[in-house]
């Protein structure tokens, strides 16, 4: 069932089932981000919604905001990240931030090659 999407703003979602899914940032952020010295998480608990900031990364560069590609409740952090922020860099699609459970609208994600369409336009 796992699906794959992404964000205009660089974010990865990948829906594991009908109602959770695993958020993180694409290679192209985190290459565009530099080394990550930080992660800003959510907490468990909290709410999110669709194109809103639920935190942050600080990278040598800068600060840059981490927006959620879809609306639901933060169910678990990667609280490894509080401690080895560098994770996002060295493995960013295998790394994820939060999970979030909810009734996902998949509305305004892009599917993996219209990203790459993104990505190339971008370069």
């Amino acid at each position: 069932m796992e699906q794959l999407y992404f964000t205009a703003t660089h974010e990865w979602v990948k829906f594991l089932d009908e109602k959770t899914a695993q958020i993180g940032i694409s290679d192209f952020a985190q290459h565009a981000l530099g080394d990550i010295v930080y992660v800003n998480l959510p907490d468990v608990g909290d709410n999110v919604g669709s194109t809103t900031r639920f935190g942050d990364v600080e990278s040598v560069k800068a600060v840059s905001d981490l927006i959620s590609p879809v609306s639901g409740n933060v169910t678990e952090t990667n609280d490894v990240l509080l401690d080895s922020p560098e994770k996002l860099n060295s493995d960013p699609m295998n790394t994820w931030i939060m999970k979030v459970t909810g009734d996902f609208d998949k509305k305004g994600l892009l599917t993996p090659e219209e990203y790459a369409v993104l990505i190339a336009q971008a370069k």
